[in-house]
């Protein structure tokens, strides 16, 4: 019995309980805590996207390949809502939305080959894309939008958090740039895993053994259309993501409004910046 179905439904949805609720209850209901462990939370997003990375690129069965990548991409969700912008907070709503529909098509996916294979270590596989030209065209798709490709819901995501982070008063320069240069490490590994990945699946000489024992159909119409459903909000996201960031812009903005009120240097330079706005107004009253 495949365990795709159960897998999709924890990657897509209950993964993203823990980012909705350091959202919802962390932030929103104490956001002083919040904003005195905000930093904590940030170095821990940089380590998992790191740490899963290298360990999602360390491993021979898919599916775990795929779990630990899967865990890796959620870091930069503790970066989003750690960043104390609009744009950051924005972005790792976008993430989790974006990921739990990368996440469930790259599991139906697993679920898809190993009902053919009838095998998840990736060194008895090889070749197959001779015979499932089908999946393994979804496969390359789902893997791009993983791996970030502009004009994928991935892609978006990510670079609002990039910047939203890069352009955040609450931390200093140098601790910005170490944090930037590391999660940008973790971008970089994702294709080269995934990519490597698809090569061992698809690509060089066949496994006789395999071939000869199991029967490599291509994917039936249904399977298609479920990766579709899924690929579709994925590139629609990220041709035009205004269309889902303006769902829930109003909600984040004033989150992060409420968050920035509770650090006391981004309180003393929105009071700065007040009287500096201020005295040109008064001086011209004098007149």
């Amino acid at each position: 019995l495949s365990t795709a179905p159960a897998h999709m439904l924890l990657a897509g949805i209950l993964l993203k309980m823990g980012g909705y609720a350091l959202l919802r209850m962390n932030a929103g209901m104490l956001p002083d805590a919040h904003a005195t462990f905000a930093p904590l939370l940030v170095i821990l997003g940089v380590v998992n996207i790191v740490y899963a990375a290298l360990t999602s690129f360390a491993q021979r069965n898919l599916k775990r390949k795929i779990a630990y990548s899967s865990i890796s991409h959620m870091g930069f969700v503790l970066i989003g809502i750690a960043s104390f912008t609009d744009l950051g907070t924005s972005g790792a709503m976008l993430q989790m939305i974006s990921h739990g529909l990368i996440g469930a098509s790259l599991f139906f996916m697993v679920g898809c080959t190993y009902d053919r294979t009838h095998t998840l270590m990736l060194d008895e596989m090889g070749g197959v894309g001779k015979k499932m030209r089908k999946v393994f065209a979804m496969w390359t798709a789902c893997s791009m939008a993983s791996l970030a490709l502009p004009g994928m819901s991935g892609f978006v995501a990510e670079l609002m958090i990039f910047v939203g982070f890069a352009t955040s008063d609450a931390y200093n320069p140098v601790f910005k740039v170490c944090v930037i240069f590391l999660a940008a490490v973790g971008v970089i590994l994702t294709p080269i895993y995934l990519l490597s990945m698809l090569r061992e699946i698809f690509y060089g000489p066949e496994n006789k053994q395999l071939v000869e024992h199991e029967e490599l159909v291509d994917a039936e119409p249904r399977e298609v259309f479920i990766i579709a459903a899924l690929l579709v909000p994925i590139i629609g996201i990220g041709l035009y993501p205004k269309m889902l960031t303006q769902v829930y812009d109003a909600t984040t903005s004033q989150l992060t409004a409420k968050l920035r009120a509770s650090v006391p240097s981004l309180v003393a330079k929105a009071a700065d910046k007040t009287v500096a706005l201020r005295a040109p107004a008064i001086e011209s009253s004098k007149f």
